[in-house]
C-alpha cells in the first residue's frame, strides 16, 4: 500500500503519460488495481499512443460504416474488429494486446491462377464473409494463388505470420494430396513450408510431420499458416505470399478462399 500511496501523491498526468509507455493490456491491467490507476488509464493521451500512427488514413479510406466513438481508448477496441477499406478488397484491424497493425487481403486482392474463368473458378458471396466476395474453386489441376503488400503498411520491428483463410465446399474433393507448397518472401528471407489443405481422415494425415494443416477461427472460417516473416521498418519493399500445388496432376474442387490474413506474433 506503501507503492500506491507514492503513486497517490503523483498528478494524473503524470501516472497517464507513464501508463502510455506500457501496452494496451498492461493499460487494462492496471486500471484493475485502484482508482487511481483506472483514472490514469483512461485519457485520450494514453490511447492515442497505442493507436496506429496512420489510424486517421485508415479511417478516412474505410468502406464500412463510419466508424464511430467517444474516446480514443473506445476507438482502439473498435478497431479490433475488422474495418474493410481499399473499396472493399482488404480490411484492417489492430491486436488487442499489442495495438499493432493486422491487414486481410480479399480473394478480389489475390492473383488467382484461372481465377477469372468461369469453368474453373466461381465468385460468390457468403453471408459469414467480412468480404463482399469470395472466390469458389470449381475444378482445376493447378492451384494456385499468390499476394503481396507493402511491408510499410504494416507495424515495424514486429514479425508476423501469413494465413490463408479458407472453407470447404459440400463438393470438395482432390485437396487432400499432395501437399501444396507454401512461402513468405520479404527482401532476401524467405520461410517455405508445406500445407495439407484438407485431411482425410481415412488415411494416414502425412507423412511429413512439419505439413501446416487447417485450423478453425474464432469467425467460422479455418486457417493454415503460409509462413513466418519480421518486418523491420517496411524498407524492403512487398512481403509476397504463395501458395501452389502443381505437381499432382489431380483435379481439386470445393475450396473457398477468403482471403491472406498477416497477423502479429504475439509473445
Amino acid at each position: 500500500m506503501e507503492g500506491l500511496d507514492l503513486f497517490g501523491k503523483l498528478p494524473e498526468g503524470c501516472i497517464s503519460h507513464i501508463i502510455s509507455f506500457t501496452s494496451p493490456r498492461d493499460a487494462c491491467r492496471s486500471s484493475a488495481v485502484c482508482s487511481i490507476f483506472r483514472s490514469g488509464s483512461e485519457p485520450d493521451s494514453v490511447w492515442e499512443r497505442f493507436l496506429p500512427p496512420d489510424y486517421q488514413d485508415v479511417l478516412a479510406g474505410s468502406v464500412s460504416p463510419p466508424v464511430r466513438f467517444s474516446s480514443k481508448k473506445e476507438l482502439f477496441f473498435r478497431l479490433c474488429d475488422p474495418v474493410l477499406i481499399d473499396e472493399g478488397r482488404m480490411s484492417f484491424s489492430i491486436e488487442k494486446t499489442t495495438g499493432r497493425k493486422c491487414y486481410m487481403l480479399s480473394a478480389r486482392k489475390l492473383c488467382i491462377t484461372w481465377g477469372d474463368t468461369p469453368r474453373y473458378w466461381k465468385w460468390t458471396s457468403l453471408p459469414e464473409s467480412r468480404f463482399p466476395e469470395v472466390a469458389e474453386l470449381l475444378s482445376v489441376c493447378w492451384l494456385e494463388i499468390s499476394g503481396k503488400i507493402d511491408a510499410h503498411l504494416l507495424s515495424p520491428k514486429t514479425t508476423y505470420k501469413a494465413y490463408l483463410v479458407i472453407k470447404f465446399g459440400e463438393q470438395a474433393d482432390g485437396l487432400d494430396f499432395p501437399h501444396a507448397e507454401t512461402s513468405v518472401k520479404l527482401g532476401g528471407h524467405a520461410s517455405n513450408n508445406v500445407a495439407l489443405l484438407q485431411r482425410n481422415e481415412t488415411q494416414a494425415v502425412s507423412n511429413r510431420v512439419d505439413a501446416r494443416v487447417p485450423q478453425s477461427r474464432s469467425d467460422g472460417w479455418m486457417e493454415i499458416e503460409m509462413g513466418e516473416f519480421f518486418n523491420d521498418e517496411g524498407e524492403e519493399g512487398d512481403i509476397e505470399m504463395h501458395l501452389m500445388e502443381v505437381k499432382g496432376g489431380r483435379w481439386k474442387s470445393g475450396l473457398i478462399v477468403e482471403g491472406i490474413e498477416m497477423r502479429p506474433v504475439c509473445e
